[in-house]
């Protein structure tokens, strides 16, 4: 019964000192935000399919974690017109966002969609490596 006690605070301990120090903190996360108007062509509704495949098909388990989301978004909006501004968008846009802690802390757009949009495979590659590049630091 003692060794059982023992094993049981050596657990108690080990779990306490990992939230202390850190160790249980939130995660930095990605967001790939799909950045569109009300008025929606077929290249553009394609580039956010594309990117959501892409997303789904090769991020299965950050996206369970939680460690990347998609979303699109139309920035035309009530709430959403600070977007624009945020990051100097002029059309269409994949953005990738770092957050952590709840603030933004890098951000990047993967401005080569447009000339990718119509072959599927390389806009699929494309995206999926610039995801995997920029979420290194999210481990």
């Amino acid at each position: 019964m003692r060794k059982k006690f023992k094993v049981l605070a050596v657990v108690a301990v080990i779990s306490t000192s990992s939230f202390v120090f850190g160790q249980s903190s939130p995660q930095a996360k990605v967001i790939a935000h799909y950045f569109h108007g009300s008025f929606r062509c077929v290249t553009c509704t394609n580039m956010e399919k594309y990117s959501k495949e892409a997303i789904e098909t090769n991020f299965k388990d950050d996206l369970a974690s939680g460690r990347l989301e998609f979303k699109a978004v139309n920035i035309e909006e009530r709430g959403n017109e600070h977007f624009v501004d945020d990051y100097k968008l002029y059309t269409k846009s994949l953005i990738l966002s770092r957050v952590k802690d709840g603030k933004e802390v890098k951000s990047k757009n993967l401005d080569k969609i447009w000339e990718l949009a119509r072959n599927k495979q390389k806009f699929m590659d494309y995206v999926t490596g610039e995801i995997r590049e920029f979420m290194k630091d999210t481990q």
